[in-house]
């Protein structure tokens, strides 16, 4: 636990002080006890029980006091809660060598398998939209709370010659931010660079573009890994054979503050589908997964078949529905003092009338 104004703290001195005065008056009262001719009928009145009812509620004024002044002291700790509403997007690799039957009974079989079940164990809270690259990327689903619309997008996936992982990034950092104007195909002929991803067409678009240019340049990059309302899952199982590089893309996504979760699928030294010259582009990099997603503050995983990558699934699955949060706890404090004092006068009335 952590305080935001620790010099706040120096006021429970008062506490010692105060419980010193409450003492002080109790030793007068017994002082006060040689008025009766008898101390034996004041002990007949005072039970053991109401001798210690009598301390209960300046003990709770005490706690109550404690407690408010730890409240303005701002305590702030982290604390797993519920997570709001996250979009995630899952970048699928459809190249050709997801054929490959090392895992059983292919690749491709067993991703889609594993994606079904990431969506049936996917929190209410999580929209999810789907991309899949090969040679380019394409948006195979936008974000949707749809669980039948997910299912019947991962039955759609199509293999293809190529492998494009920055491609599938890009495309799936347009998904998360819609409003960006991040262009997919203006990065791939040059005419924008992959860091902004913006393009535009006639004078007014040219316009648009340098104003929000000149925004995005006075607003300072997000830290990697602190946008809290989406993030990206992308998952390959060979190199990049086409499209930009993907750790230069990660780029894009450490400045919007994007985690990106990569997951290395099949065995490393990679499997056995169709031409035999694509075996060495078959074989996992995970250097550069890694590198992404070192890169914006996301999780390398390793899969080597379906099982490792269901399991892979479920974790991530349980990191978007709880999620660790820096609370304020002062609010919480402030309350159990008031109903510290309300218990501390209310027992007081009732036992004592006053």
């Amino acid at each position: 636990m952590q305080f935001l104004w620790p010099q706040m703290l120096w006021l429970l001195l008062a506490l010692p002080l105060l419980a010193a005065a409450y003492l002080y008056l109790i030793a007068r009262r017994k002082k006060a006890a040689v008025l009766y001719a008898s101390l034996a009928l004041p002990r007949a009145a005072l039970s053991p029980g109401q001798r210690l009812r009598r301390h209960i509620p300046p003990l709770l004024f005490l706690l109550a006091l404690a407690t408010a002044l730890l409240a303005c002291a701002r305590p702030s700790a982290t604390v797993t809660l519920p997570a709001d509403t996250v979009t995630l997007v899952l970048a699928m690799d459809t190249s050709r060598s997801m054929e490959a039957a090392d895992v059983a009974p292919t690749r491709i079989s067993a991703a889609q398998q594993a994606a079904r079940d990431l969506i049936v164990g996917l929190p209410a809270s999580v929209r999810l939209g789907i991309v899949s690259f090969a040679a380019t990327a394409t948006v195979v689903l936008p974000p949707t709370n749809n669980r039948q619309d997910m299912l019947d997008a991962i039955d759609r996936f199509q293999l293809q010659r190529g492998t494009a992982t920055g491609s599938g990034l890009i495309q799936a950092l347009a998904v998360l931010f819609p409003d960006d104007g991040i262009d997919l195909e203006a990065i791939l002929f040059g005419s924008v660079s992959p860091r902004s991803g913006r393009r535009a067409e006639s004078l007014d678009e040219a316009a648009a573009a340098d104003a929000a240019r000149m925004r995005e340049q006075e607003r300072p990059p997000a830290q990697p890994g602190t946008y809290r309302h989406g993030a990206v899952i992308l998952l390959s199982d060979g190199r990049r054979t086409a499209g930009p590089d993907p750790v230069d893309v990660a780029r894009m996504a450490a400045e919007r503050g994007v985690r990106v979760y990569t997951v290395g699928f099949g065995s490393p030294q990679g499997g056995a589908a169709g031409e035999s010259s694509l075996s060495y582009f078959m074989q996992l990099d995970e250097t550069a997964l890694r590198a992404v997603a070192t890169m914006t503050g996301g999780q390398y995983f390793q899969a080597g078949s379906a099982a490792d990558l269901t399991q892979v699934y479920r974790q991530l699955s349980a990191r978007f529905a709880l999620e660790r949060k820096e609370t304020e706890l002062g609010a919480l404090l402030a309350a159990a003092s008031v109903l510290l004092l309300v218990a501390a006068c209310g027992l007081s009335m009732l036992w004592f009338r006053r």
